[in-house]
């Protein structure tokens, strides 16, 4: 029988294979590791692409990525676990539902992953009312300023993190706001908390994975919702400032808000 080290949570991250290790799973394990958690990964996609090229993408179907999960939760406490690209929305649906199934009372970290961020578009016509049933399913959801609009319809990603934090809660990222670009804001049934950005960051691929991933590493940790944002903020800003290349390096959070 294995013998399961208890040291550090473990965590799951379901995303896509990205070869420069940038976004995706490997960024995910990376992350995990940095915040003190250990991570298992699942495959939903393998990508052909770059820090600044995105080429293709061969989607593995759902029964496949349910044979990787399986043995996993199986095997390991996992309470905790991200979610990246997936096929679409009725996969994506499906898959939250057999987890839940498999390991009731796991916690879902949902990257909203709609386009890359070299321009290729993963979901093609967002189908809004599946996305809907979605979100009770889910922990936190963690999209940027237009994936928010795309969700939901509405003008602003202001008033989209409003109406879907009524079934979840949200964190609504700063990129591609038009006004206040790198700020993220926590959607909660008590008042917003805001999260500043610094303004002495390079841009990076993957930094949304990263954000996310950190996320649910600190939530394993114990650490509640506002503190795990916080705690993932710093790191993924340290991420983005490491060097001035689209590909980041990850370094451990020495001042972690407890």
């Amino acid at each position: 029988m294995e013998i399961v080290q208890t040291d550090k949570p473990f965590v799951l991250s379901i995303a896509g294979l990205d070869p420069s290790g940038g976004a995706g799973l490997l960024a995910d394990i990376k992350t995990f590791e940095y915040n003190n958690a250990y991570g298992l990964g699942v495959c939903t996609a393998i990508t052909v692409q770059t820090g600044t090229q995105f080429h293709s993408v061969e989607w593995i179907p759902l029964y496949q990525v349910m044979a990787q999960v399986k043995p996993l939760l199986q095997t390991y406490p996992v309470a905790w676990c991200k979610i990246g690209i997936v096929q679409d929305i009725y996969t994506l649906s499906s898959l939250v539902h057999q987890l839940k199934q498999l390991q009731p009372g796991i916690r879902i970290i949902l990257d909203p992953v709609l386009k890359a961020t070299a321009g290729f578009n993963f979901h093609g016509i967002v189908h809004r009312e599946a996305w809907k049933q979605l979100f009770d399913a889910i922990h936190l959801l963690t999209p940027n300023y237009e994936e928010a609009k795309q969700l939901t319809g509405y003008d602003t990603g202001e008033a989209a993190a409003e109406v879907i934090a009524t079934c979840c809660h949200v964190l609504l990222k700063g990129g591609h706001h038009p006004l206040q670009a790198g700020v993220d804001t926590l959607y909660l049934p008590s008042p917003q908390k805001i999260f500043p950005g610094t303004t002495a960051i390079t841009a990076k691929h993957g930094s949304g994975c990263v954000l996310s991933a950190a996320i649910t590493a600190n939530l394993a940790q114990g650490q509640s919702l506002l503190t795990a944002c916080i705690n993932a903020k710093v790191y993924t800003e340290n991420f983005l400032s490491s060097n001035t290349s689209p590909l980041g390096f990850h370094t451990a959070l020495n001042n972690a808000v407890t």
